[in-house]
């Protein structure tokens, strides 16, 4: 033999699954079948059974039906039932299916209709406490998960999704968590070990509140809903308050409203707005509480502007100026840009065009006298400016 030939002959059996090597045996009605020769299964009703020839260990069983397979099937594994469940006459699954671990306790239970989950599903620990159920509800083509409830192996509540009324009773009372029953709730969540890593309220379905917890418990994550307007707050490792954000609700649609940005020590260092989702005003802060830089925004289109301050830490103007700002890219200054001292003096000034071309320089010293005047021309050259 090559070595070529050698070479591929080994990847063949390497690439090979184990299970195809294992043969069985199947039987219907006490004759022998083969499941994937039809001619020996043609016209026949009743469960094949299979075994692993080398064990006797049940691997498999199949109803067949007028020679069809349709109806129960069972798998095995190590001779214990793995998996139950039926299809229908399209081969897809249709009814009840389960899931086994090999002490015979039920890991998953569901329904499906024609290859699709409905309805609740549940999963469950290896202690037999439920660990997941959700229910499915029918969309165009399928299914799709409307509610669930996650748990740990102590029965801790880790997750919960709900649905627009109460979905997974009754082994999950989701009236009462969502907020069907009883007003606004208040839940706790844990992570796998039982630590608290969590709190969400629900009304009527809608999660009204909810807050993640980082290490010690303080908060990492916090969302509120009240009204059209969802706030969102992000949190640093010592719990203080780095970020929130507040949207406007409109249907499915969500608009950015204003974003604060805060130091570690809580001080606010950023404030930026919006209107309809156009930027209104851009604040920026020191830490002693006086503004560093504002920026406002107008106009529409090509006669979009924006104008920028910009401070002393004592609170008075170092500098302001125009931008055009209908190419978010490329700002152009526009008109009379000035620069102070910390006197409040004006010490320098510049001209622009309407393309944005400088045209005109001036400074002064600290006492208003005139140090330039210079006339700036479109190749960069200056002179001293004459009327």
């Amino acid at each position: 033999m090559k070595a070529a030939h050698r070479i591929a002959l080994l990847c063949i059996c390497l690439l090979a699954p184990a299970w195809a090597h294992a043969v069985q045996d199947c039987e219907l009605n006490g004759e022998s079948v083969n499941p994937h020769h039809g001619g020996t299964t043609a016209g026949k009703t009743g469960i094949m059974r299979c075994k692993d020839r080398d064990s006797g260990l049940p691997t498999r069983e199949q109803e067949l039906q007028g020679g069809k397979f349709m109806g129960l099937v069972r798998y095995y594994k190590d001779g214990k039932l793995q998996r139950e469940y039926s299809v229908n006459e399209r081969g897809n699954q249709h009814g009840r299916s389960r899931d086994f671990a090999p002490g015979g306790q039920v890991l998953r239970d569901s329904v499906y209709d024609n290859g699709s989950q409905m309805g609740l599903a549940r999963s469950f620990h290896a202690n037999g406490q439920l660990q997941r159920i959700v229910f499915y509800g029918p969309r165009e083509g399928g299914s799709i998960e409307q509610a669930y409830a996650e748990f740990n192996e102590s029965g801790q509540l880790q997750a919960l999704r709900c649905g627009d009324k109460p979905l997974l009773a009754p082994p999950a009372d989701d009236a009462r968590w969502c907020g069907f029953s009883g007003g606004t709730s208040q839940l706790d969540l844990f992570s796998g070990k039982g630590v608290l890593k969590g709190r969400s309220s629900y009304l009527a379905g809608k999660r009204v509140r909810h807050e993640t917890l980082g290490e010690g418990g303080k908060p990492d994550y916090q969302e509120e809903l009240s009204g059209s307007t969802r706030t969102e707050r992000h949190f640093n490792n010592a719990g203080v308050k780095r970020r929130e954000i507040q949207w406007q609700l409109d249907g499915k649609t969500s608009l950015r409203e204003r974003e604060q940005e805060f130091a570690d020590s809580g001080a606010l260092t950023r404030d930026r707005r919006w209107s309809a989702g156009k930027p209104v005003s851009d604040q920026s802060y020191y830490l002693n509480g006086q503004p560093r830089s504002k920026t406002e925004y107008g106009g529409e289109g090509d006669a979009a502007w924006l104008q920028i301050t910009e401070f002393f830490d004592s609170g008075k103007t170092a500098a302001t100026g125009r931008f055009n700002a209908s190419n978010r890219y490329r700002q152009l200054p526009l008109g009379t840009h000035q620069r102070f001292n910390e006197a409040g003096k004006l010490v320098a000034e510049s001209s622009y065009d309407e393309r944005g071309r400088i045209t005109r320089e001036r400074s002064w010293d600290d006492e208003g006298k005139p140090l330039r005047d210079d006339a700036v021309f479109e190749d960069g050259s200056r002179k001293a400016y004459s009327r």
